[in-house]
This record gives structure tokens, C-alpha cells and sequence, in this order.
């Protein structure tokens, strides 16, 4: 009687593992889940759009700027003579259009017996291209109030400044980028899927995030996935033929496809910086099993417990 006894608990014990292992396998093999998940975030790269020496650097490394604040100054003296110059030259095309007018009225006034036809057409012509050339002195000064305003770098997104390494002194030249704001209402996940478990994953579907070192999760829904991944056999050899590298057939890896999450929650103990790792769990989506949050393979063996 002992002895079957055992046989039986040493059945019940194989059926048991046997089963875990089963569970083992669906949870930590096929549920949407990945700890290859990645916090990203929109740069803006500030270049001015003048060129010239830097006078004043209003911000420093790792400071919160909001859209619109000041981040360096550019020397303005040519730019308030350009502008002095602009509107001395609106005066002068003003007069200039005046006197044109003057003696076109007084050409128009005339009858054919005193003048012609076609010095009528002259100075009609005349004063017509005076009022062109105050348009074009007009068009200048807009252009020069613009440069000077535009000697005062201002940031384009609220966020904080990164890797500032420009100095007083340095010369800032026209379409160069020379400092960076991390726009802080653009953070988002990249979460690296095998293929395998892309069955599982719809856009729409809520997701929980735990980065590495906070055990807080971010609550975020799939955004997108992506339509293609680069792949190493196609590009060309030097003979125009394809590139095939060699595989070995019994050991086939999935290959990790990227989904896109935007972040909807970030509770308040968490710290967003992009490049942190983080898991990743779909925790409910439509047409899929409700998977826990990933913290690892300690707390999925232990859900199997």
C-alpha cells in the first residue's frame, strides 16, 4: 500500500511539473511580453538662423527651457545697422516716389500740344518703378527686423537643454546646430517584439512598462508597429549578385520587430530619461489572454506557484 502510494505521489508530482512546465512555456515564450524595451525621446537640434559671434548664453547643461525662452544672444551691431540702413533707405525710395509722382501728375495734366504721348509713358513708367523700389526698400526693412530678432536664439519646444558645450566667443554660423533641447511632451517607448509574439499585439492594446530601476510601472497603449526591419541578405555583393549569409538550420532565432508605445502615465516617483531600458507586458488587449506585469522570470515562475 506505501508503495503505491508513491507511485501515486510520484505521478501526481510529473503530472504537476509537466503542467507548470506547459504554463512555463505559454507565459514566458509566447504572452506578448519583452524586457527589450527602450525610452526615446524628440531632440530638437537649435541652429540659428544668423550668423555671427556669441555674446550671452542665457541657459545652461540639463536646464529647463520653456518654447520661446531665450538661449543665446548673437552680437547685434551689424544687424541694428543693417536695420538703420533699411530704414534710411525707406525714406529716401519714399521721397524719391514722391518727386516721380510730382512730375507725372504734372505730365498728365498736360494736353499733347505740350507734350507727347510717349513721354506721358516715360514718366508714368518712371513713377511706377519708384513705387516698385519703395515696395522692394519696405520688403528690405522687414527682412532686417527679422535678422534682428532673430540674433536672440530662442528655444523651439519645452524641455530641458542637453550636452551644452558652446562658449561666449564662439561663432555661431547660419543653419549649424550648436545646442539641442530634449522635448520633454514627446517621450515614448520602443519595445522590441520577437516575431513569435506578434499574434498577441494590436495597436490600441494597453501596456505596462517597468524601467530597470524603478518598480513602478508606466502605463502606456501600442501606437504603432512597424511595417519592415532591414534585412542582412539584401544587399548586393560587389558583383551585383545577392548576399546570402550563411544559417544553420537548427538554431533559428525570431527576429525582434519594433512596436511604438505612447506613454499615457508616468507616476510621479519616476524619472524619464531617454536610452533607460524597461520591460514591457501587454496586460489586456482585445483577442488575447490578460498577461501580469513583467518583472522578471522570478515573478513569472513564481504566478505559476
Amino acid at each position: 500500500m506505501l508503495k503505491l502510494l508513491r507511485f501515486l505521489a510520484t505521478g501526481v508530482l510529473v503530472v504537476a511539473a509537466l503542467v507548470a512546465a506547459r504554463r512555463g512555456w505559454q507565459i514566458y515564450v509566447t504572452s506578448p511580453w519583452t524586457r527589450d524595451g527602450m525610452v526615446r525621446v524628440q531632440v530638437a537640434n537649435v541652429a540659428p538662423q544668423v550668423s555671427g559671434q556669441i555674446v550671452e548664453i542665457r541657459t545652461h547643461d540639463n536646464a529647463h527651457v520653456h518654447k520661446g525662452d531665450v538661449l543665446y544672444v548673437i552680437e547685434k551691431f551689424d544687424f541694428e545697422v543693417a536695420l538703420a540702413n533699411a530704414k534710411a533707405t525707406i525714406l529716401t525710395r519714399e521721397a524719391d516716389l514722391a518727386v516721380k509722382e510730382a512730375q507725372n501728375a504734372r505730365r498728365e495734366a498736360l494736353s499733347t500740344l505740350s507734350t507727347s504721348i510717349e513721354e506721358k509713358q516715360q514718366f508714368d513708367g518712371t513713377a511706377k518703378m519708384a513705387e516698385a523700389a519703395l515696395a522692394s526698400a519696405k520688403a528690405g526693412l522687414a527682412q532686417a527686423e527679422i535678422n534682428l530678432q532673430r540674433t536672440e536664439v530662442r528655444s523651439p519646444v519645452d524641455g530641458y537643454v542637453t550636452n551644452l558645450l558652446m562658449r561666449v566667443g564662439d561663432f555661431a554660423q547660419t543653419g549649424t546646430s550648436n545646442l539641442s533641447v530634449i522635448d520633454e511632451h514627446s517621450y515614448w517607448i520602443d519595445a522590441y517584439f520577437e516575431e513569435t509574439k506578434l499574434t498577441g499585439i494590436h495597436v490600441g492594446d494597453p501596456v505596462e512598462a517597468t524601467l530597470l530601476g524603478f518598480q513602478t510601472p508606466l502605463n502606456g497603449r501600442i501606437e504603432s508597429i512597424t511595417g519592415g526591419i532591414s534585412a542582412a541578405n539584401a544587399a548586393s555583393s560587389t558583383q551585383g549578385l545577392p548576399n546570402v549569409d550563411p544559417i544553420f538550420t537548427w538554431v533559428r532565432l525570431a527576429q525582434r520587430i519594433p512596436v511604438r508605445i505612447k506613454i499615457e502615465q508616468v507616476p510621479l516617483e519616476v524619472s524619464l530619461v531617454a536610452g533607460m531600458t524597461c520591460s514591457v507586458s501587454v496586460v489586456g488587449g482585445t483577442r488575447m489572454p490578460v498577461a501580469g506585469r513583467d518583472r522578471g522570470l522570478l515573478d513569472r515562475l513564481g504566478n505559476l506557484l
